[in-house]
Formats: structure tokens, sequence, C-alpha cells
């Protein structure tokens, strides 16, 4: 019998964790990458978002860890943090101050680029896993009922050659090329939804305090999406080697500049300045990078009548989310789980994309339902029951603040660590329904965190 083969398109975090599934069920795995992959924890060119705020929830981290067992321990001895949620983080959310319960929940704090290199290289320490750099994909082989491989071409000689494969994985990303060539096999289009606040982000690295250097919380400051002005956040992160990462945010009508003298006070002037004041005096390592790639965007591929064989989707090909809830990277690792669920079981690639879908739906409901709610945001408003939801998860976000039992249920679901429809469990329900006793009015910094900030 032939060796089976399996192309990966897009070696970042979702191409990565794919290949690291698709070797357990074939022999061979190449992984086409169009840009030259960094040799250390360096930001790569092909993912313009990588300088901004990354959170890896607890629900993503471990079912990393479940597909490359050994990432974590490689994460955390390379100078990542582990924050546990909520009693490392700081943090106002639309309806008040989370307390700072005993640990529930918890988030790996790092830059992208470190995150990418460690799960690259305990993924390609399997040497069934070859990866083709500088190599981009030009069109899928075969037709609208099975897909045999993939025509790539060489970015620099532009030589083409077609690899066969028995399993074509895209992972692509924001600029996936996929639904336009299943339109050219004669499918229908592929259906998708846009929601955009507008929101545009603007980061800087900075020097903590020696003092500050490790075993600091996260600090964020969200937007409120019903105040009727633009939604502005900052958030500083813990990350690797004594650095904070700080990320500001706004949308439409209130974004952020990347004029470096406007940086600070831009951090001072959102819902609480906590932010803009552990900054103030910390040195800057870095300029200010802007971004706008921040769309909730979905290829509903679950919905095609016909899907082709040999062919699957997962990642930012899939859905793209405002980088402000931090689910994207958790949503991917699930759905290479959902990947290798599907593939032991034996299920055909359209019953795998519609698992891949499912996995996709409660991050993009969160972040969507959200997001249309700023003002001037473009998108398809909420039918009646979204609001009556919303609604209610306003009241839950709000009763978080004093009550351990739906604070518990919250994070679990935003974590991704439990299934979004536990937050209308009975017990979670009529706690809501009660609501909260009185909130923290200032935020939850400890004395001893802002004297070793401010000495």
């Amino acid at each position: 019998m032939a060796p089976t083969h399996a192309v990966v398109l897009g070696g970042g975090l979702a191409g990565m964790l794919a290949a690291s599934v698709l070797v357990r069920h074939f022999d061979e795995v190449t992984v086409v990458e169009r840009d030259k992959l960094p040799d250390g924890p360096s930001p790569r060119s092909g993912v313009p978002q990588a300088r901004h705020a990354h959170l890896l929830m607890s629900g993503g981290a471990r079912a990393i860890e479940s597909l490359l067992p050994g990432t974590l321990d490689a994460l955390f001895a390379a100078g990542a943090h582990r924050i546990g949620v909520p009693n490392d983080l700081v943090s106002l959310s639309a309806q008040g101050w989370v307390p700072r319960f005993p640990e529930m929940q918890f988030i790996v704090s790092c830059s992208r680029g470190l995150l990418d290199w460690v799960v690259r290289s305990q993924a390609l320490r399997d040497n069934k896993i070859s990866v083709l750099t500088g190599t981009e994909p030009v069109s899928l082989l075969g037709d609208q009922h099975a897909v045999t491989g993939v025509l790539v071409e060489d970015r620099i000689s532009r030589e083409q050659i077609s690899l066969e494969a028995d399993l074509v994985v895209d992972a692509t990303g924001r600029g996936s090329r996929l639904p336009a060539w299943l339109v050219d096999f004669g499918l229908p289009a592929v259906h998708s939804e846009s929601v955009d606040s507008g929101l545009a982000y603007a980061t800087r690295i900075f020097q903590a305090p020696p003092t500050a250097a490790s075993g600091f919380p996260i600090v964020n400051v969200q937007a409120n999406p019903r105040d009727p002005f633009p939604g502005c956040t900052a958030t500083l992160l813990p990350i690797e080697d004594g650095k904070w990462l700080v990320t500001l945010s706004g949308t439409r009508g209130g974004e952020p500049s990347t004029d470096e003298s406007e940086f600070v006070s831009f951090a001072r002037s959102v819902r609480n300045p906590v932010v803009g004041e552990l900054i103030a005096a910390a040195e800057p390592l870095s300029p200010v990078y802007g971004s706008h790639s921040t769309a909730n965007r979905r290829m509903f591929f679950e919905r095609l009548k016909s899907w082709p064989r040999g062919l699957l989707a997962l990642g930012d090909s899939v859905a793209t989310y405002n980088p402000v809830y931090g689910h994207g990277m958790s949503v991917a690792a699930q759905s290479a789980q959902a990947l290798d669920a599907g593939l032991a079981a034996g299920h055909s690639e359209q019953q795998i994309q519609r698992g891949i879908g499912k996995v996709v739906d409660g991050a993009w409901a969160m972040a969507t339902n959200q997001d249309i709610l700023y003002p001037g945001a473009v998108g398809k408003p909420l039918p009646l029951a979204g609001r009556v939801l919303q609604r209610y998860v306003d009241r839950l976000v709000r009763t978080a603040t004093t009550e351990a039992p739906v604070t518990r249920a919250f994070l679990e679901a935003f974590t991704l660590s439990a299934p979004m429809a536990n937050l209308l469990s009975p017990k979670v329900f009529w706690a809501t329904m009660r609501g909260p006793r009185s909130a923290a009015p200032e935020p939850t910094l400890t004395a001893d965190e802002r004297d070793r900030v401010t000495g």
C-alpha cells in the first residue's frame, strides 16, 4: 500500500497544530508556508497582528497540551507567564471590576512570537512533518467531489509543483483563497458573515520595573459597548524577559494614535486610568505598532450541501474574531482537537468540517453579540432573541462581579473551558436573576502591587 500523505496550507499556530494531529493518521505530512519561518521567538511577517496582545485561554492551553504534551512546560521554561484567573487578573469588565477570587481558570501570557516558536518546535520534533517555506498555494487539484492535492509555487523562482495528497487542510488564515477555489470547482458561494466594530489597535513594549518583572497580574480596562461613544480599552500583559506588552484599542471615532507621545495619555483616558498610571514611568522598548485587522469574519463552510472529499479548513480560514476577546488561538487549538477526533472516528470530511463549525459557534456568538452594540458597528443587527440573550449576559457579567459561583461559570465559558450553554444552567440562571451585591468601585490592584511599580 502506498504511504498516505496530508498537506497543510499555512505554517502558523493553526497549521502546526493541524500537522501535529495529521501525523497520527497519515504517513507523511507536508506544511506549505509562504514566509520564511524565524529560528526563534520573533514576529513573522505573515502575521501582522503578532505584535499585539495575545492570550491563550486555559481551554486552548489544555487543547494544545493534549495534542503536543510538554508544550506548556516548554512555554513556561521560555518565560511565558501562567496567570491565575481571577486571582491574578485586575480587570474592569463592562459591568464592573472582576473580584480576585481564588483561581478558577488560567491564562498563558507571552508574546505571539514566543508561543508560535514553542508550538512549532514541539510539532517539528516529529520527522514525519516536513515544511516547504517561501511557497504558496496556487490552486487545488481535483474537482468538486474530491480534492487530490494542491498546486504550489515558489515565491522567488516561480517554479510550480503539484503536491498529491490524501487530505489538504487549509490553515492560511484571514487571506484564505478557499472560498474562491470552491467556486472555481462549480460549488455555490460559501455563506459568510462579518461584524466590524471599527476597532484599531496600538501596542508598545515596556521594560517592567525590576520589582514587578515577575508575579505581576494582567491589568485590563475593557469598554462598555452600550456607552454612546467609542469603546476604548487598555491592557497590560506580563510577557517573557521581564517585559510588559501594552495594547490600547478604540472603536470607530476613538482609535488610538501611533504617535509615541500620545500613548500614555490614551491609556489614562479609558474608563479607568490604571494602565496609564502603571506605565507612566516605565521605559519603552519599542515603537508603537498599529493595526486595523480586527473585524469578526466567518465562512460557513459547514453549510455547503456538498463538500469535497480530501479537504478541510480550520483556524482563521474559518473564522476570525476581534482580538480583544483573546479567543482565536484557543478556538484553533480546539478545532485541531475536533479534527483529531473526527479522523479517529472515521468521519467524512463534511462531518469533520461541521464539527469544526460547532467549535467556532460559542466564541463567534460572544464576540459578535458584543461588537454589534458599539456605535457605528457594521454588521447584521441582533435579532430579538439575541437581544434578550445579550441583556441576560450583561446581567450575568454584572452578577459575576460579586457572586463566586457566577464568576466561575462566566470564566469557564470565557476561557473556553466549558460550553457557553452552562451559562443558562438553573443554578447560574437563578443567581443571575437575583443579581449582584455592590461591586468594588476601584481597581483591584493590591497596595503591594502598586508599590512594586511606583516604589
